[in-house]
């Protein structure tokens, strides 16, 4: 899930370099949110009991 993430963050900064704005903060967000679940999945891995 981190590798979509990075990859939606780097779609972005090259779609924002390019000048499509509205496909650089569409891949932002989604890379934003995936990150946020990454974390969250990983917090809950780590104080899960098993």
């Amino acid at each position: 899930m981190l590798e979509l993430a990075i990859g939606f963050f780097i779609l972005a900064l090259v779609a924002g370099v390019l000048g499509a704005g509205g496909v650089a903060g569409l891949s932002m967000d989604i890379a934003k949110w995936l990150v946020v679940a990454f974390v969250v999945l990983a917090i809950l891995s780590l104080v899960w009991p098993g």
